[in-house]
């Protein structure tokens, strides 16, 4: 049988209803008793009963992360950082997979209250700020990602466009003067793929330089490795690839080619993933501070699960640092 809370109260020489206050962290409690219950819970052992505190509260403790595909190496990483996040907070995460699905989406966000969870933190590839503004579902939401900004709920990103422009300043700054970009898409007007672009002409613009891109429709490996093909038609001395898959891609296809990086092409990608840290040479990128992005994204939630963000939904920035290593610098 487990501990009580009429057991820590015998031991602590207090009342249940003060030892009560104590675990559920009520502040009307003198810091003498509250030690004195607290070496009473720790020498016990005692563990809370969540479910039960949460059914009271007409609450699960559970929160939803929905993301486009768990098999890419960056959301499988920021899943990570969700699910550590939301357990400083007590809460567990059921994770869904979208591919990016307008009817995926569209299933997710109406349906969420169904799953019995709290919250949810969605990452959008398809669902657009009209069809979010008119979701039934009143389950708190949070967005990660580009997709959807100034939208109807709050949003927590990096700054893609300035992210682009200072890793194409970078490679502007080692003195290459023929950079590509690869990654851009014909079918999206919003989201990651037309900020990073932005960014990159940008970049170029300020200095005076000729733009060359490349397209993809998916941000693979395969991808990137066929979109270099095509772009060293145009004999670039730099190349920034819009993710790090794409990158180790478009490095598969220089090496085969009989090139060298970053001699003859300097090649930067963006998200940091691990993989970029252990190829050959290790990549250069734009490192988006994941854990920041989970913590906030998770205490939004958290707020808007507790009533306590009254305020319009906000726009927030995580950090991001430049990752410097061998396909730019060299060894």
């Amino acid at each position: 049988m487990g501990v009580s809370l009429r057991d820590i109260a015998r031991l602590a020489g207090v009342s249940v209803k003060t030892v009560s206050n104590v675990v559920n962290g009520y502040a009307h409690v003198s810091p003498a008793t509250r030690a004195k219950v607290e070496l009473a819970l720790s020498q016990l052992d005692y563990r809370p009963n969540l479910s039960a505190r949460n059914l009271r509260q007409g609450r699960t403790g559970v929160i939803a992360l929905a993301l486009p595909e768990l098999e890419a190496p960056y959301f499988a990483e920021l899943s990570r950082f969700v699910i550590d996040a939301a357990a400083e907070l007590r809460l567990l995460v059921v994770i869904e997979q979208t591919d990016g699905s307008l009817e995926r989406e569209r299933q997710i966000l109406d349906g969420v209250r169904d799953h019995r969870v709290d919250g949810l933190i969605l990452s959008p590839i398809a669902i657009g700020a009209d069809e979010l503004a008119a979701r039934t579902d009143d389950t708190a939401l949070v967005l990660l990602g580009e997709r959807i900004h100034d939208g109807p709920a709050d949003h927590v990103a990096i700054d893609n466009v300035r992210a682009a422009r200072d890793v194409t300043e970078h490679l502007i700054g080692l003195g290459r003067t023929r950079i590509a970009a690869l990654g851009a898409q014909d079918n999206s007007a919003s989201g990651t793929a037309p900020l990073r672009l932005a960014g990159y002409r940008q970049a170029l613009a300020a200095h005076g330089l000729p733009e060359t891109v490349g397209k993809v429709e998916r941000y693979r490996r395969a991808e990137g490795a066929a979109a270099m093909a095509a772009l060293l038609e145009h004999r670039p001395d730099a190349v920034f690839c819009f993710n790090d898959l794409l990158a180790l891609g478009a490095l598969r296809t220089i090496l085969a080619a009989g090139l060298r990086v970053p001699e003859d092409i300097a090649l930067a990608g963006l998200d940091d993933i691990e993989d970029g840290r252990y190829s050959t040479p290790t990549l250069t990128t734009v490192a988006p501070d994941k854990a920041e992005l989970a913590r906030i994204a998770v205490d939004l939630l958290r707020r808007r699960i507790d009533g306590r963000a009254d305020r319009p939904p906000q726009e927030v920035r995580a950090g991001y640092r430049l990752m410097a290593r061998e396909s730019t610098l060299g060894r």
